[in-house]
């Protein structure tokens, strides 16, 4: 498989994050739909969906694990907590929501890497021509509750509120998970 120009070994002593954010500015990606191949800086396309607040996306040429910033899913593949009530459901939603080829919005906050050196992120898609913030909408459906991690908080009110939305209206986990 070929190098990516960035990631050439001996091209660059600059830390991987900073390689990264120059890679998604100088790339080349596409327009918000789920038919449409990545064409601007800020997008990318879907690869495979892990769990439900972990994707695989293509991003400048280069596959990335992105954990969604914000939210917290019931797991399904932890090699300690097996799979919890509702992780199923939430993997499933939003494999609906994004899947293999779509191409989504992608939105840095603070930090751009996580403990696990997964690629942090808001993602947004084009749903029948509006625009879906996806982390979000994960929280609204009741799929995940806010998980704020400073200094990656620009949407924590927005997460917050959403959860007391859908815990008021018993979606989701609200529902089934005691």
């Amino acid at each position: 498989m070929p190098l990516h120009p960035i990631n050439t070994p001996g091209r660059s002593r600059l830390p991987r994050t900073y390689r990264l954010l120059v890679a998604l500015t100088i790339t080349t990606a596409g327009c918000a739909s789920n038919a449409a191949a990545p064409t601007s800086t800020n997008e990318a396309s879907v690869v495979h969906v892990v769990d439900g607040d972990t994707v695989r996306l293509r991003i400048a040429g280069t596959t990335e694990t992105v954990r969604l910033i914000g939210v917290d899913t019931p797991e399904t593949k932890h090699p300690t907590k097996g799979v919890q009530c509702y992780g199923p459901q939430a993997t499933q939603f939003l494999a609906q929501l994004l899947p293999v080829g779509s191409v989504v919005r992608i939105e840095r906050d603070a930090e751009a890497r996580d403990a696990y050196r997964r690629l942090l992120l808001y993602l947004y898609v084009t749903v029948n021509g509006t625009e879906v913030f996806v982390n979000r909408e994960l929280v609204v459906r009741g799929f995940a509750r806010p998980l704020d991690i400073a200094p990656n908080s620009r949407y924590g009110d927005v997460f917050v509120t959403a959860a007391f939305d859908a815990q008021r209206n018993a979606r989701g986990l609200w529902k089934w998970c005691k």
